[in-house]
């Protein structure tokens, strides 16, 4: 990392504290921000810590690591296919995920709700692995790997909506929520399911930039410099589902998170992925933790899904991209 990488990472470091703060001190009951300074260090009023360390400060923290995992899973696609439209949401990634927790939510409406995660996971893996297999053809090109995605996408959306269709009111209800991407009702064993999943992928993801920075070169040339891109790449795209799924599972089908910080990231740093993967996930996390005291705070007492906002933010820059590239 260079110095202007070092310095960017500071700064969105500070950001992110600083919204974290805002979020933990706005809501029905107002707290100032010095206050939740204080408790975060241990000091303050007890009920007003109750409030801030028990109900607020989980949310806060998933709605952060979910940002961090879907800005780092689509910073990896991208740069894995070489293409600035890839993203988990659009691929099939979080299609599978979604496909497999409707169906937990609409067929199983008896189990138990900390099965979710589970199912949105294995329905993440079971997509992805159907991509792959059908990109095969004498190794997985960049190409095949995104026409397939798209399609696998297309079609899980079709099975999503037609099992919502033909659900009940109650179960329809609430996998329209879950598909639209939500942290309400956050709590410390999401943050608990999470934390695993960050600590373990998001320094494995930062460790694949220089293979990711080989890839960059096209295929020809990263196997002349010694990369064996099929195995690099089946490499990349696990780890791109790991972390998609894990943010997936707990936060729901929050969308355009994973498409928009790295490119946002790309520009405060360039395009090598040593400074790129760290400054997509801290974007991303601001992004979410932000759309979601948006959501949480904007239309009080309503609590929306933070992925509302995210597509408000997302969608005309999604627009905005495939006008910029309509001739590449």
């Amino acid at each position: 990392m260079d110095k202007r990488t070092l310095s960017v990472i500071v700064i969105l470091t500070v950001i992110a504290v600083v919204v974290a703060i805002a979020s933990a001190a706005i809501g029905s009951l107002r707290i100032s921000p010095l206050s939740v300074v204080r408790i975060f260090l241990g000091m303050g009023d007890q009920a007003e810590a109750t409030v801030v360390l028990q109900f607020r400060l989980p949310r806060i923290i998933v709605a952060m690591l979910i940002g961090m995992l879907l800005a780092a899973s689509g910073a990896i696609l991208q740069g894995m296919i070489r293409n600035p439209l890839a993203s988990p949401d659009i691929m099939g990634i979080t299609g599978g995920a979604s496909a497999a927790a409707v169906v937990f939510i609409t067929l199983l409406p008896a189990a138990s709700v900390r099965y979710l995660p589970f199912a949105a996971i294995l329905g993440a893996v079971a997509a992805t692995a159907i991509i792959y297999v059908l990109a095969w053809k004498k190794g997985v090109s960049a190409m095949r790997l995104v026409l397939i995605g798209i399609g696998i996408e297309a079609t899980m959306k079709a099975v999503t909506t037609l099992l919502i269709v033909r659900s009940q009111f109650y179960a329809s209800s609430k996998a329209l929520t879950w598909l639209t991407g939500t942290v309400y009702g956050s709590n410390w064993s999401n943050v608990f399911v999470l934390l695993p999943w960050t600590l373990v992928l998001l320094p494995v993801a930062f460790f694949m930039g220089r293979t990711l920075n080989v890839l960059q070169l096209g295929d020809d040339t990263a196997a002349g410099a010694g990369s064996k891109v099929d195995r690099d790449r089946l490499l990349l795209l696990v780890l791109c589902v790991g972390l998609a799924s894990a943010a997936v599972a707990v936060g729901g089908a929050i969308g355009f998170v994973a498409l928009l910080a790295p490119h946002a990231a790309r520009r405060l740093v360039g395009p090598s992925f040593g400074g790129l993967l760290p400054v997509s996930a801290l974007i991303g996390g601001i992004i979410v933790a932000a759309s979601d005291l948006i959501a949480r705070t904007a239309f009080a007492p309503l609590d929306l899904p933070v992925g509302i906002f995210t597509s408000l933010i997302g969608a005309p820059f999604f627009l905005y991209l495939l006008y910029k590239n309509r001739n590449a």
